[in-house]
């Protein structure tokens, strides 16, 4: 069938939107009309970098509605209200333990290019076009495995939910699922984007006493207080950050979050801890140093990184919107809307810092 789509053809490239084809799904796969997807900064390193081939569609937090099933789907139907999620092969350990996010295939089958069954969906005349995160949402339609796509009710706006399947989910996954703060506890988050939003949601969530939201974004700082944060700190403007975080929770942080990958900014999230405190690191980042005797080892302290929240989309993704629900996560809060042919401004102004969480209009 044909489709609009928005392709980026090479390393840097914008986006273009243009009619493209797209096969029918296959065995355990739907069709699914696109309503509107977010806008996630792993597709802005898709867009710039080679980690996944060009020309590509990309988008990886895609919500919208089942109009086709392909043979083998089971609870789903023509009609369902679905968010997409990120794909793995439900084969490896471990998948099989509870852990689908760090899937042994994760990388691979979500960056590789092609569907779960190693062939193609999208193309432009005889030329393959690359999928992305198993769904390639920044399209009028998209085909997903059923194994990697959530129904949700259909009283919930389903314009603001696709990133749940995504960037929401990894801020408040890495909360709730990973590290699992106790009551009264402290919790510091650097970087205070969508991902780092959605955490200081999920600490607020957890009962945390010291709520840390750390950024060099005043706006951003101020609506991580509307959000939960008791405390917040301009990156740029306090002159010693680690000494006035251990000096307000008395000793030091029992959990930190890192969101922006930028090596120094995670140095002082692991200074920051407490002896035996954790830190979790879900932004993309490069090279790392530390002093292995004085910022790790001598405090019994922990440093891991945690994928897409630790979460299983099926059954994360409907608690987040019951507390949606309920008035505790307000994540539309974080959220401005855009024209599916603005998609470029959508990028720019996430890049900038004008916009916490853009979200594409793809279909009516």
């Amino acid at each position: 069938m044909k489709i609009n789509a928005a392709v980026t053809s090479g390393e840097g490239k914008e986006f273009d939107i243009r009619e493209i084809e797209l096969q029918d799904p296959k065995a355990n796969e739907v069709l699914i009309k696109v309503v509107a997807s977010g806008v996630c900064h792993t597709d802005m390193v898709a867009r710039d970098t080679g980690i996944t081939p060009k020309p590509a569609v990309l988008g990886h937090e895609g919500s919208g509605i089942v109009e086709k099933v392909g043979s083998g789907v089971e609870h789903f139907e023509v009609g369902d209200h679905v968010v997409m999620s990120y794909v793995h092969c439900g084969n490896c350990e471990q998948c099989l333990t509870g852990h689908p996010a760090t899937c042994e295939q994760l990388t691979p089958m979500n960056f590789g290019g092609k569907a779960q069954d190693g062939t193609h969906r999208h193309y432009e005349g005889e030329d393959e076009l690359s999928m992305f995160f198993g769904q390639s949402s920044f399209a009028t339609y998209a085909i997903a495995h059923s194994d990697n796509i959530v129904k949700v009710p259909e009283e919930v706006d389903l314009t603001i939910l696709g990133p749940l399947g995504c960037g929401i989910q990894t801020g408040a996954g890495t909360v709730l699922n990973n590290l699992k703060p106790e009551f009264g506890s402290s919790i510091a988050i650097f970087g205070a984007g969508g991902v780092g939003l959605s955490a200081v949601m999920a600490a607020k969530i957890a009962n945390c006493e010291h709520i840390i939201a750390v950024d060099v974004h005043d706006s951003r700082l101020e609506m991580a207080k509307e959000l939960g944060a008791t405390h917040v700190f301009n990156g740029k403007e306090t002159d010693n950050l680690v000494e006035e975080i251990r000096e307000l929770t008395g000793g030091g942080l029992h959990y930190a979050i890192d969101t922006t990958g930028v090596s120094p900014v995670v140095k002082q999230a692991l200074q920051s801890l407490r002896s035996r405190g954790e830190l979790a690191i879900i932004g993309v980042g490069s090279d790392f140093e530390m002093d292995l005797m004085q910022d790790l080892m001598a405090e019994g302290k922990t440093i891991k990184g945690v994928i897409e929240g630790d979460a299983v989309p099926k059954v994360f993704i409907p608690k987040l919107i019951t507390y949606y629900q309920n008035g505790l996560f307000p994540f539309d809060k974080l959220i401005k809307k855009y024209d599916f042919k603005d998609i470029n401004q959508a990028f720019k102004d996430s890049e900038s810092g004008e916009t916490i969480k853009p979200i594409l209009k793809i279909s009516q």
